[in-house]
């Protein structure tokens, strides 16, 4: 099932997500947060940014992996993640995000990781991803910390950018995806 997006401004995106036991709905879940990524042509998507206060994202960049080859197969669901290190060296990107619809900015962030998770199936991982893989898990993790992207750019671009946000925020954007706005 197609699961609506929340855009900026919805009070969920903003809170700091709750760790999650397995439950029987939670397989349903996950597999809806996919169709919805898939759908809405993302390659992450966490859970509050479809109204659940939970610690979970899911990532899909194997459509990135043309630009970025570390992508290739990168395909995980990430529960209850914990961020373990971040390396000293850090990398710039453009970021965008479905909860942002249009809206686009450099961030920088740590080019390696070291994350402890559970999967799909509650097994506990300890990995490091470096590069773009690590950028996508950073995005996604920002949410459930109640942070979206814009928060890590300069507040001389946020100011420029404040009314594109308001606007979003009103529900007055265009999205190639269902969307739940305030």
């Amino acid at each position: 099932m197609i699961l609506p997006i929340y855009l900026y401004g919805q009070p969920v995106l903003r809170k700091q997500a709750e760790e999650i036991e397995n439950t029987p709905e939670l397989k349903q879940f996950i597999a809806d947060m996919y169709e919805t990524l898939t759908q809405a042509e993302g390659c992450g998507l966490a859970a509050p940014q479809v109204g659940k206060p939970w610690r979970l994202f899911v990532v899909d960049g194997s459509e990135l992996e043309e630009d970025y080859p570390e992508c290739l197969g990168f395909k995980k669901t990430f529960i209850n993640p914990e961020l373990l290190e971040e390396s000293e060296e850090n990398c710039t990107y453009s970021e965008g995000c479905l909860s942002l619809p249009g809206i686009s900015e450099n961030v920088i962030r740590p080019r390696t990781i070291k994350l402890r998770y559970l999967d799909e199936d509650f097994k506990e991982h300890e990995d490091t991803f470096t590069d773009f893989q690590a950028r996508i898990i950073l995005h996604e993790y920002d949410h459930l910390e109640g942070h979206v992207f814009t928060d890590r750019i300069s507040p001389i671009r946020k100011t420029l950018m404040r009314n594109k946000l308001l606007a979003i925020a009103k529900g007055k954007v265009g999205a190639r995806y269902k969307y739940k706005r305030q």
